[in-house]
């Protein structure tokens, strides 16, 4: 027998494991976004497409339910949260379009006593 050098490496195993880890990846994803409260954001022609990940998130939904963190709160709830939390952090609000306006300046109220500056509004661009 002759000992040879390997001309080229055979990548089929390495592709496979790829495509399972992919497959992991997207299973989860799909999982972790449906996790989410559901809200039917309302519409804007000029929205512009912001990435904030430190952000925190405020939910309120169609019956004009405040949720923080996945759960269901009030406006005294929410305001205690959101004291020992640093003023520059930004703050994501999702609202249902059919929300009752009276909840969502409640919660931009209790935003606005606190100090809080960096205040997103979500919403969906036209034709999405």
């Amino acid at each position: 027998m002759e000992d040879r050098e390997f001309d080229y490496i055979n990548v089929v195993p390495l592709v496979d494991i790829m495509l399972v880890l992919l497959t992991i990846v997207l299973t989860t994803a799909t999982f972790v976004v449906q996790g989410e409260i559901p809200v039917n954001l309302p519409s804007a022609s000029s929205s512009q497409e912001r990435r904030t990940y430190e952000a925190i998130s405020i939910t309120v939904n169609r019956d004009g339910r405040i949720f923080f963190g996945g759960k269901e709160v009030n406006l005294k709830e929410l305001s205690s949260i959101l004291k020992p939390i640093d003023r520059k952090t930004p703050i994501n609000i999702r609202t249902d379009r059919r929300a009752r306006v009276q909840s969502f300046v409640s919660v931009m109220d209790v935003l606005n006593r606190l100090g809080f500056k960096s205040v997103n509004l979500l919403v969906r661009k036209h034709g999405d």
